[in-house]
Parts: structure tokens; C-alpha cells; sequence
């Protein structure tokens, strides 16, 4: 999901003449414009005016580390001091500073717990020190001698290379050049080190474990040669090519960026200007034709003469807005879904504030999935209807369905999860964050901000899971190489974050991740104790390889709990971008396997290795249970009316507003 890298080699530029500009280019910092100034805003402090790139000279692009103008440069990084000492000086002066320092001390102290947990370990028995040691130093030996052997002339491969995912270190002087790739090789030497005496730490328990391999690999990012002036090859070519006026544009950046987030820094991962709700994302034509304080119900309008008989009602996650699914024309599972004859409907969650802050996980199950039945019936006509749950969206749905076979209601005939956990005992690396003192702490914090969690907060927190793509590579491009993101209508789905009400939040995190009542049989919820294999209906389980956030293992443990029929799939990429892959695409590819035996790995052997989406094969499997073809429906033209056009209000609520 992070920003491609465009930077790579270029033959030099003969003298005398003007450099090449590559058929895609990302935009420049200041110093290649006429005017020499910020693209921010001007300034007078700001460098002398830049004529164009003197004939011979390089842009910011090239790989020539030219000789800046010493005076340009001074100047530009005074400013850019300047600049960042007013940035430091608001993010000291946050109003509730008092409050956000004592959690961070807090998290802090967490932090110097757990890591002097794994210290223990290795002081309690000093041969697992001098072992560790020892294997160090056998590194750097290795290292040592590798690069001699460069410098001899032989082609020798490295010591320690960056995984095949790993986007930072992908400019060519990374390997070509000795210095950086001593540094790279370093780097990478020594965080492997790190995680693995963590991971060979003894007599720790498994989420100690866990939580300080999660922190160990957070200051690993932080501190990698990428991310530093200096250590960087891309970034200091762009500094010397522009005279510093990069670092001046990185620390616009920064301020902006802490002014947007109120004295917190707010990283911009796209250009946020380039998308408009209704506009250019999130475009299907569609009616809100139900609401209450949680959702509105969207009904889409039809693009066949002839649909299915069964409705289509789709719960999408409340901790992100519901357009994932309905992001452009050619990336919508909506519109592919209405253009597959399908009459779709949608839950549109509110974004809560503090007036909503005692709603609970029964409410969104009363006031979300039953009241978006007993629309869909008075909006069609139909009492029997399919349905899909994303993510958290799914643990509602599997828990409505569990309810409802306890009062005995058969309206939904099928169910779609997408990538959705209903067993916890292995829900990936957020567990990192949940345990009885971090929910404690959570509580205190959504009570004294009113009852809700921020936005910003759960935000923050998927972003660590995937720190170098999502906050590190931000940082460097951004702050360092002073451009401005990219435009990205996934990333800026991601930016609009979601505020989430206490009572409802609590009970989420204590219930399913670290009690796991809902797959043992022992959540209740309006009354009825919830069991999974009551539901008998039909289930297709959607999974995702590389998912960090419900991991494909832990989606799986759902095939042997639902007491009906079960098909398991499991697409290519993670999260989103694993769901959200049209066939137009060509992306990607999916596995299939009739059989479910008991491990993920076990299914994973018998299976079969298809390339492209996995949307076919679900609607395939839909089709079957959606009844025969009928005249299309109009929204609006059953017994509810028409409250206002999609995507309707509730998704415009900004978690700043």
C-alpha cells in the first residue's frame, strides 16, 4: 500500500547538456521551479532564486552526489532548523498534553517492562549471553569479510539482504556503492540480532514474547539508515541536487501536518485533495432509504432489467468507512456485484461521538443487522436475503446469525466473511496491544475524551502493524525528500478514520481477543448464549495470504465452528487489497480446496493455485443461493422512501469534526 519507488539508475548526463525528464517523474521539491521557493508557500527567508539546472548539472533524480551551492545550502538548512524548531515547539503545546504524556509515559514504562522481561531471561543464565555475543561478533566477521572481498574485484553475495517486500532499501547504491551497503548490511545484521534474542529468550511467556518482538521490530524501523539525512543515498543526492531546499519543503510538511492533527503529528499518506465522496470515489448511483444512530442503509440502483430474487446486504467495519467497497467504477464490489444482477445493499456506519458513546456491540447487531432485515423487506419485499460481513463487520454477522438461530430466524440464507475472525487465539499482531492492563488503559483513555476512541488512535495503531509502508516511508518522502504523496484512493480511504464508542469497543477487545467467548460458546448478547454451530446456513470464508490484521490461520479455525456448509478460499496480498481485487485487474491470484481438513496447512497442501480474483468463484457459489430473476427495484420504490442520495451523510463525518 506504500508509494512505488520511481527512483532508479540513470546513465550520467553528458556534459552540456540538459537532463533527460523521465516519462514519469514524482513531483520536485522547490528548487527545481523558476521560483526557488517552497511549493508550500513562499517566504523571504527562503534561498535566492533557482534558475533551471545549469547545462551538465543533474536534477534531484539523477545519481550523481554534484557539489551543491555551499551559501543556497547553509541558508536552506538554517531554515530548515528554523522550521523544525517551530514544529517541536507545537508539538509541546498540545492542549491535552498532560493527559496524552501520562499514557505515553505509561506505554513507555509497558515497553521497559517487557523488554527487561527479556533482558531476565539472558542474565539469568550468562552462557546465553556470551552466546548471543558471540554470534554478533560472527556477523560482523562475516561482513568484514564479504566487503573485502568486493574491494578485490570478486562478485560475492551478501552477508544480510532485505526481504523481496522490503521497498527501503531499493535504490541501486544500496548494493553498488560500499559505504551504503556496509551501512544497509549493518543495519539489517544487527536488527536480525536483535529479534532473534527475543525470540530464543527463555522462560518467557508467549505474550510477553510477542509484545517485545512487536517493540523490538518498531525501534529497528525507526532506526534504519533509510530514514536519516546522511544514510540515505536518494536523500542526499535530492539535498546536494536541490541545495537543501528539500529539507525546507519536509519541514512545511511537518507543520502542516501537526497543524492538521492539532498538535500531533498526522502523516500524510495522499494527497487528500484529490478525492471528493460522491464525486470521484465512492460513486455508485444509489438512496439512502433507512437510517437510526448507527447506520444508514444504502440501496443501490439496479444496472439490469433482471435481478436476483434475494437481496444482497453487505456489513462492512465500522472501525473504517463502508466506500472500501464502493472505492472507483473499475474497483467497486458493488457495482461489480449490481452488474452481476445482485439488488445490494449496504450499512453506512455512523461515525460516533460522545452522545453515542454508551452504544454497545448488541445495539450494532439490534440496530444494525436486524434493522437493516427489516428494512430490506419493507424496501424489496423479500424476507430472505444473503449476507456479507467484512472484518469486524463479519464477527457481527456471525454473531447475529448466532442469535438468530436461537430465536429461530431463518431471513438470511447464506453468509459471505470476509476476511473475518470469530476464533481469537490467533488474530495476529494486534493481540500485541490487548492484554487487562492495555484495555484498562484504553477504557481511561476513550472516558477522558468523551466516551469514544479517537480516530487518530486506531489509526496509529494499524499503521505500526506495517510501520516502514505506512509511517517510515511517509517520513522519508515527505519530510526528507520534501514531496508531496501521491494521490491514492485506497490511502485515502485509510486516512478517514473512524471515532468508536467505548461500550461497544471495550466489549470487543475483552470478549473476542482476549476471552474468545464467541467461539467457545460463551458470549451473550440479547439474551441468548451465541453458538456457532447452530448456524446452518450456507458459509463462504474469504481469506487473504498475507493479512496482518486476520490472519489467513485464524480466519480458517471458522470452517470446523459453523454447523452448515463451509467453502474456504484464500486470496493472494493482505487485508484490502486481498478483497478488494476486481478480475478486470488481472492481480493477484487465489487458492481453492473442497476439502477442509484440520490445519490451515494441511488445506494448503490439497490446494489448487488459481491466477486472478477470487470474486468469480464467490459469485459462483452466490449465484446458486440467490433464486430465480426478477424485475430490478428501484430504490424508493417500496415502502421506504428516499432519504437522500449515496453515499449519503454519515460517511462525510470527519473524525476531526
Amino acid at each position: 500500500m506504500s508509494l512505488k519507488d520511481t527512483t532508479g539508475e540513470k546513465e550520467a548526463v553528458p556534459a552540456k547538456e540538459k537532463p533527460a525528464r523521465p516519462k514519469k517523474q514524482r513531483r520536485k521539491p522547490a528548487a527545481a521551479k523558476a521560483s526557488g521557493t517552497s511549493a508550500r508557500a513562499p517566504k523571504a527567508e527562503a534561498a535566492p532564486a533557482a534558475e533551471k539546472p545549469a547545462a551538465g548539472k543533474p536534477d534531484a533524480n539523477t545519481r550523481e552526489y554534484v557539489m551543491p551551492d555551499l551559501g543556497r545550502l547553509a541558508i536552506n538548512l538554517m531554515h530548515a532548523a528554523n522550521l523544525g524548531q517551530k514544529a517541536a515547539r507545537q508539538l509541546m503545546r498540545t492542549d491535552d498534553s498532560s493527559s496524552d504524556a501520562s499514557h505515553a509515559l505509561h506505554d513507555l514504562q509497558r515497553v521497559g517492562r517487557t523488554l527487561m522481561d527479556i533482558a531476565a531471561s539472558y542474565m539469568r543464565n550468562p552462557a546465553k549471553i556470551v552466546e548471543a555475543q558471540t554470534a554478533l561478533w560472527e556477523g560482523y566477521v562475516g561482513l568484514a569479510s564479504n566487503l573485502t572481498r568486493r574491494l578485490l574485484g570478486e562478485d560475492v553475495p551478501p552477508v544480510a539482504a532485505p526481504s523481496r517486500s522490503d521497498k527501503r532499501f531499493r535504490d541501486p547504491d544500496w548494493h553498488e556503492n560500499l559505504i551504503f551497503d556496509l551501512m544497509k548490511q549493518s543495519y539489517l545484521l544487527t536488527s536480525k540480532w536483535m529479534t532473534d534474542r527475543v525470540k530464543l529468550a527463555e522462560g518467557v511467556d508467549q505474550h510477553t514474547r510477542e509484545k517485545a518482538d512487536f517493540y523490538v521490530r518498531q525501534m529497528a524501523n525507526a532506526f534504519s539508515p533509510s530514514n536519516f539525512l546522511f544514510t540515505n543515498p536518494e536523500i542526499l543526492r535530492t539535498t546536494l541536487a536541490t541545495n537543501g531546499e528539500n529539507l525546507v519543503s519536509g519541514m512545511e510538511h511537518l507543520l502542516e501536518d501537526i497543524e492538521r492533527g492539532h498538535g500531533h503529528i498526522q502523516i500524510q499518506q495522499t494527497d487528500m485533495s484529490a478525492f471528493r465522496l460522491g464525486e470521484n470515489i465512492a460513486t455508485t448511483p444509489g438512496k439512502v432509504v433507512y437510517q437510526n444512530d448507527l447506520m444508514q442503509l444504502i440501496q443501490y440502483e439496479p444496472t439490469t432489467e433482471k435481478v436476483y430474487k434475494r437481496p444482497l446486504v453487505i456489513f462492512p467495519p465500522w472501525i473504517n468507512k463502508y466506500y472500501i467497497l464502493d472505492l472507483t467504477p473499475d474497483k467497486s464490489l458493488v457495482k461489480w456485484c449490481l452488474d452481476k444482477g445482485y439488488t445490494v445493499f449496504v450499512a453506512s456506519w455512523v461515525n460516533p461521538d460522545a452522545r453515542l458513546a454508551l452504544k454497545t456491540f448488541e445495539d450494532y447487531m439490534t440496530e444494525g443487522v436486524y434493522a437493516a432485515l427489516d428494512a430490506v423487506e419493507k424496501a424489496t419485499g423479500e424476507k430472505e436475503v444473503n449476507a456479507v460481513g467484512y472484518c469486524i463487520g463479519g464477527t457481527l454477522l456471525a454473531c447475529s446469525l448466532a442469535h438468530m438461530a436461537q430465536r429461530k430466524d431463518e431471513r438470511i440464507k447464506s453468509a459471505t466473511f470476509l476476511v473475518t475472525q470469530v476464533d481469537f487465539t490467533e488474530a495476529g499482531e494486534l493481540k500485541v496491544f490487548i492484554d487487562e492492563e492495555q484495555i484498562a488503559d484504553i477504557e481511561k483513555q476513550m472516558h477522558e475524551k468523551g466516551g469514544y476512541l479517537k480516530g487518530s488512535t486506531m489509526a496509529t495503531t494499524f499503521n505500526m502493524l506495517r510501520s516502514n509502508d505506512l509511517i517510515w516511508n511517509y517520513v522519508v518522502n515527505n519530510y526528507l525528500l520534501g514531496r508531496e504523496p501521491m494521490p491514492f484512493d485506497i490511502l485515502f480511504w485509510n486516512s478517514d478514520a473512524t471515532r468508536l464508542p467505548s461500550a461497544m469497543h471495550v466489549f470487543y477487545l475483552r470478549e473476542c481477543y482476549l476471552e474468545n467467548k464467541l467461539a467457545e460458546g460463551r458470549m451473550v448478547l440479547g439474551g441468548e448464549e451465541l453458538h456457532l454451530n447452530d448456524v446452518k446456513v450456507p458459509v463462504y470464508l474469504q481469506s487473504s495470504r498475507e493479512d496482518h490484521i486476520s490472519p489467513y490461520n485464524s480466519v480458517y479455525k471458522a470452517t470446523h465452528l459453523f454447523g452448515g456448509p463451509v467453502r474456504f478460499i484464500c486470496a493472494g496480498s493482505g487485508h484490502i487489497a486481498g478483497v478488494i481485487n476486481p478480475p478486470s485487474s488481472g492481480k493477484y491470484n487465489h487458492w481453492t480446496n473442497d476439502a477442509l481438513p484440520d490445519t490451515p496447512d494441511e488445506w494448503f497442501a490439497g490446494a489448487t493455485d488459481h491466477k486472478g480474483s477470487w470474486w468469480p468463484d464467490w459469485e459462483a457459489w452466490l449465484a446458486e443461493k440467490s433464486g430465480p430473476m426478477v424485475d430490478a427495484r428501484e430504490p424508493g420504490s417500496g415502502k421506504l422512501k428516499v432519504l437522500e442520495d449515496a453515499p449519503g451523510s454519515y460517511v462525510l463525518v470527519k473524525s476531526e469534526d
